[in-house]
């Protein structure tokens, strides 16, 4: 159990850590000023010069091939609902590392993940 929980904490800080890299540094990048072929690649061009971008790609993959890992360790009906702690983790990086507005209605919907995630882990 301690290797899954381990395995569940190495998987929540790259998959969190990926989507606050990329989110930083697509806020950066910015969006296509048209959904046109050149302002597509002007704006494909902006993100690959974009070190946040950069560093989010690999934690993201790593992410996916943890999760591999983890499906081929314990059942669907564990890591999945575990892989929701990803949402408490990234509105608390959302507030502390990308300095967003988190609403008093999104504390509480993180609130009930964690306990219900805790449930899953507990009667796991």
């Amino acid at each position: 159990m301690i290797k899954l929980l381990l395995m569940l904490a190495f998987f929540i800080c790259c998959t969190t850590g990926g989507e606050i890299a990329m989110t930083h540094g697509m806020k950066r990048v910015g969006e296509p000023e048209r959904l046109r072929p050149v302002a597509l690649l002007q704006f494909l061009w902006r993100a690959a010069k974009d070190g946040w971008v950069w560093l989010a790609l690999p934690l993201m993959a790593v992410s996916f091939y943890t999760l591999l890992i983890l499906l081929s360790w314990a059942p669907i009906s564990l890591v999945m609902p575990a892989s929701a702690f990803n949402y408490v983790v990234g509105a608390i990086g959302a507030k502390y590392l990308l300095k967003e507005d988190v609403s008093p209605k999104r504390w509480l919907g993180v609130t009930l993940l964690f306990v219900g995630v805790t449930l899953v882990l507990v009667t796991g």
